[in-house]
């Protein structure tokens, strides 16, 4: 596996973009960060996917205020790193990540994307105003209820989906209510590609998180990468490098 950080250009300014390349390449992924940006945890994750095969890459959303991080035990912190970031910006950061992508011999159908916490309504995003391979968001807000007056709600947009999306939940997140989830199970029947929402019993929000002990829940994340990687599979295997 070969790693490196670099950065992509953008209308906005050029964008930090985490990479790890595997030896032997059967697709692409991109990876969104939660709301604590490009960390050390973001990082292994992408090495992960790696390991399984796809050219893996984590573009640093937060460029635009400057770059960095957050720590998970101060979330004024994370505030800042928002400033200027909209859904526009978003799609434009997503659409440099796709070319450099493109430009390493992977189109558009052999390219997932995955997201967690802020990330997961990103792929959402993404799966709506973009055809991509296939999509998964790990307990994703903002999705059902708007939380930032810059993100709006997309579930009124399940329709118009045009990647395949998964959906994992927590049952104990407090901060996306099961009736949310329910809601937006029952919006994406209308969509009209393949969807799913997994709703895991005693895990709630950032379970697959191995760097938060006080979220991280073992069984919910072995079975929720076993799918995710399955998705991917499915959706990205039929088209496969």
């Amino acid at each position: 596996m070969d790693t490196r950080t670099l950065d992509l250009e953008t209308p906005d300014g050029p964008m930090p973009l985490y990479e790890a390349r595997p030896n032997d390449l059967r697709g692409a992924v991109i990876v969104i960060q939660e709301a604590f940006g490009v960390n050390d945890h973001i990082e292994d994750v992408t090495r992960r996917f790696a390991d399984a095969g796809y050219h893996a890459v984590a573009p640093h959303l937060f460029h635009r205020a400057g770059g960095g991080t957050a720590p998970y035990d101060d979330f004024a912190k994370v505030i800042p790193l928002y400033e200027k970031l909209d859904d526009e910006g978003i799609l434009i950061d997503l659409d440099a990540t796709r070319q450099h992508l493109q430009q390493s011999g992977l189109p558009d159908n052999q390219v997932g994307i995955v997201g967690f916490c802020f990330g997961g309504r990103v792929t959402f995003l993404a799966g709506v105003r973009r055809q991509l391979g296939a999509a998964v968001g790990f307990y994703g807000g903002g999705i059902v209820t708007q939380r930032f007056p810059q993100f709006p709600a997309l579930v009124g947009e399940a329709a118009a989906l045009q990647t395949p999306w998964l959906g994992l939940f927590g049952e104990e997140d407090h901060t996306i209510p099961v009736e949310e989830v329910e809601q937006l199970g029952k919006a994406l029947e209308a969509a009209p590609v393949d969807t799913d929402v997994v709703l895991y019993p005693d895990a709630g929000h950032a379970f697959h998180n191995d760097q938060r002990e006080d979220s991280y829940r073992d069984g919910a994340t072995k079975d929720a990468w076993s799918r995710t990687l399955d998705w991917f599979d499915r959706h990205l295997g039929a088209s496969s490098t």
